[in-house]
């Protein structure tokens, strides 16, 4: 063997050897450090109006096929095989003419990502100029308040006052959570109704059903559609299917139906705070 080819021989195998030795290395590190961190922001425009989805939950999310009812459970299982349709726990910044607005503020847990995604867009709490609520679960709530401190110390908060006077005359063990928010709020709460426009164009609609003011948002050519929907991959093609957590199942299925329509008759982008990532959806795939 030539000098020449002696040494690419020897060559090649380091580099086969270091190849695998790399590869090996690979199998043993934890698959987060092997793909770049999940998306959990994403943007789309609409005219002037950007959106942005932020998630709130850290890591991924399903909602296990027992929450489901409605359907017989080879159809639930069918489309879910997985044990549980992928989900999120979501909330949307609106950004129109200078004014940041937020939709709910999710769990508010030690681990919560919707804070920090707010700062990935240069975003401080103390800049969100107004915020609206969709309904009182403490996935909607939660990061209202910090240690019993207001989070959102400058936004003028919009609540459905159908919700607000349902939570409050519910009993303590029940509604502890939101009394106590709603006080720290309370010089900055504004009660609104189905069909009233707000500000920046926001018409709020009655969704009721989930809860008993349950309150959905158009801003827009977009549906800010709360908790229409909690397993879209079930609920999309099977609206009669209810999650547990639909407080009037007979109504949240009409609502549901209705919506649903409403969003591809009127080309809508379909935005939710349990849709999967990335928390949205062209009006084409309902």
């Amino acid at each position: 063997m030539k000098r020449r080819e002696w040494i690419g021989s020897l060559t090649a195998l380091a580099f086969s050897g270091l190849s695998a030795y790399a590869n090996k290395k690979a199998e043993s590190l934890p698959k987060i450090l092997l793909q770049e961190e999940e998306k959990q922001t994403e943007s789309w425009t609409q005219g002037n109006i950007r959106f942005t989805w932020l998630q709130d939950n850290n890591g991924e999310k399903r909602m296990p096929n027992s929450l489901f009812s409605g359907t017989d459970t080879e159809t639930i299982q069918r489309l879910s095989p997985e044990g549980g349709a992928l989900a999120t726990i979501s909330c949307f910044l609106v950004q129109s003419n200078g004014k940041n607005i937020l939709f709910d503020t999710g769990n508010g847990k030690a681990d919560s990502r919707l804070l920090p995604n707010l700062a990935s867009l240069q975003i401080q709490p103390e800049d969100i100029d107004y915020l609206f609520l969709t309904h009182f679960h403490g996935d909607h709530i939660g990061g209202m308040l910090s240690q019993d401190k207001v989070v959102f110390t400058q936004a003028e908060v919009y609540v459905p006052q159908q919700e607000y006077d349902a939570w409050m005359q519910m009993p303590a063990d029940k509604n502890q959570q939101v009394v106590k928010t709603m006080k720290a709020y309370e010089k900055k709460l504004h009660k609104i109704n189905g069909g009233d426009k707000l500000p920046e164009g926001i018409i709020a609609l009655n969704a009721f059903g989930h809860t008993p003011g349950h309150t959905i948002y158009q801003v827009k050519d977009t549906l800010i559609a709360g908790d229409l929907l909690h397993g879209a991959a079930i609920q999309i093609p099977h609206p009669e299917v209810c999650a547990s957590f639909d407080m009037d199942k007979k109504l949240a299925i009409q609502c549901r139906k209705q919506y649903l329509q409403y969003v591809k008759d009127k080309h809508l982008t379909l935005a939710g705070m349990h849709l999967p990532v990335p928390g949205f959806m062209d009006w084409k795939k309902i």
